[in-house]
């Protein structure tokens, strides 16, 4: 499957040049959600609306940062949305152990008449300056626009490895999901098995007596080519490290490919780099490291 995308059409400046009054920025309810819904599947009419009420309903069960909006904002026009902007807020944890506040700035429409009121909307969305809000899918012809809005690059690109063509490591076993959790922090483990019930395939990599965890997202490229997408390790290095195990690990499954984030080609892995798509935004005082896209709307989306 595709990564989510912002709406082609959310720079279209054919809004109606008739004042738009009744319109106020807030934040969306639960009772907003089949409405959302519905609007996100206009602005993306290759999503359904079932894919986004499912989406809607796994970030709605799990466990958020008290104090901020369940699911971000919407711009309502009398009563009725409008506009949305979905905002996935997680606690996560940093490498030195502390805990912070990230959200996934998820895809954002807004409808035509309404189009004067888009960068209000973000910069509503986005003014916290306690929390690093970070964009993961911008369309490439948005860029500019983000940046405008005061995000910058963390990650220019993408690596398509061919993991299973690296030479294994001798001693090491691939566990699929936590089954034990030894090794492994209580945020890692809860992590691994938050992503496995979306649908991801968590793995453990021991080698001795470490633990090395790793969330992988299946998809197809262009609906053909069979990819795993890399969305959680606690460093690239360890991909690396364990290519040729975790690449015949997910060969098996029916895993070609293996894709992750990167600003450049990656050195010990077979495939090549690519910076036409997947640039990442962030905003905020924890830029993310490469290889953590945990709690995103890939997961809890595309998963």
């Amino acid at each position: 499957m595709q990564p989510i995308r912002k709406a082609e059409s959310v720079n279209d400046n054919a809004a109606s040049a008739q004042p738009v009054t009744g319109v106020r920025i807030r934040e969306i309810r639960t009772e907003d959600l089949p409405a959302v819904a519905a609007l996100l599947t206009r602005g993306f009419s290759f999503r359904s609306e079932a894919y986004w009420l499912r989406g809607l309903e796994r970030h709605a069960a799990r466990p958020r940062p008290a104090g901020f909006p369940a699911f971000g904002h919407c711009l309502d026009h009398e009563g009725v949305p409008v506009g949305v902007i979905l905002l996935l807020f997680s606690h996560v944890q940093t490498d030195d152990g502390a805990t912070i506040v990230r959200a996934n700035v998820s895809s954002w429409y807004v409808e035509p008449p309404f189009r004067a009121f888009s960068s209000m909307l973000v910069r509503a969305a986005t003014r916290d300056k306690t929390v690093t809000y970070f964009n993961i899918t911008p369309a490439p012809h948005t860029w500019p626009q983000v940046e405008a809005q005061g995000f910058s690059v963390y990650c220019k690109g993408q690596v398509y490895a061919a993991m299973a063509l690296s030479r294994p490591r001798s001693g090491v076993t691939m566990e699929q999901s936590a089954a034990s959790a030894a090794g492994l922090s209580a945020y890692e483990a809860d992590l691994l098995r938050q992503h496995a019930d979306w649908g991801c395939l968590s793995l453990v990599a021991r080698e001795a007596d470490r633990a090395y965890p790793f969330v992988f997202q299946k998809h197809r490229v262009k609906d053909l080519l069979p990819v795993y997408r890399l969305l959680y390790c606690r460093d690239v290095a360890d991909a690396v490290r364990f290519a040729g195990n975790i690449g015949r690990f997910l060969l098996r499954r029916g895993g070609v490919l293996v894709r992750l984030d990167a600003n450049e080609p990656v050195e010990g892995l077979v495939g090549w780099y690519s910076d036409n798509r997947g640039r990442k935004y962030v905003k905020g005082p924890y830029p993310p490291r490469l290889g953590d896209l945990a709690f995103t709307e890939a997961a809890l989306f595309d998963g």
